[in-house]
């Protein structure tokens, strides 16, 4: 099993870990918070006929266990995108993956690609919201622009434009890595799913920034 190397991170007096496998553990909640996960995806382009290795998909539910296993959450939040668009056969596999985790809480915060029927979700005990406000922060999947942030009930969580940084070096070499984004109202989660891409934002000087490498998060300065 692993061993995380969180990096600790606190934010309103809430006390987070940033994680390498792009997932939050919020230690007041004993809550594991992920964003855009995509399962299905996979099925989804195998059933196009482009070839993705199989195993994709279970090594993303792979991971969610061993860090369920880990950290021992009480609650798991997805901040939207959890299967990706209609169901296929990736579905049972979730299925499966759920049925080891009888009395962990789930709550899926609906994103774009949520598109499957609320009552498959509703039979695996699956709490489905739009928004919701756990202490101070409201956990949604598509981030706020600056005008509905001032207005915001809390501080805001979500996911949706798989989020990078771009780092260089001194051969000219670039090279963008998931990231962490968060600004003085909003927090932007990297995507969990492997089989997602990333798009470098721009970071202003108010913004923290923590770049993903393969076994570590790190500050940006």
């Amino acid at each position: 099993m692993m061993i995380s190397a969180a990096t600790p991170f606190t934010l309103l007096g809430q006390n987070l870990l940033l994680l390498p496998q792009k997932a939050i553990f919020w230690e007041q909640q004993k809550a594991l918070i992920i964003a855009d996960v995509h399962f299905g995806k996979v099925g989804h382009f195998r059933k196009a006929g482009i070839a993705v290795p199989r195993d994709m998909e279970q090594s993303d539910l792979a991971t969610l266990s061993d860090l369920i296993s880990e950290y021992r959450p009480e609650k798991l939040l997805f901040l939207g995108d959890l299967f990706h668009s209609d169901m296929n056969n990736d579905w049972d596999w979730f299925i499966l993956w759920r049925s080891q985790f009888p009395s962990l809480q789930i709550i899926l915060i609906r994103g774009n690609h949520d598109i499957i029927a609320d009552s498959h979700y509703q039979k695996l005990n699956i709490e489905l919201y739009d928004e919701l406000l756990i202490g101070p922060f409201l956990m949604l999947h598509h981030p706020l622009p600056d005008i509905q942030l001032q207005h915001a009930s809390g501080y805001v969580f979500c996911g949706h434009i798989h989020p990078g940084v771009s780092l260089s070096g001194r051969g000219r070499q670039s090279i963008t890595l998931p990231c962490f984004a968060f600004s003085s109202k909003q927090a932007v989660l990297p995507s969990f799913g492997k089989f997602t891409g990333k798009v470098a934002i721009r970071s202003r000087l108010t913004d923290k920034i923590f770049a993903v490498l393969k076994d570590k998060v790190i500050a940006i300065d």
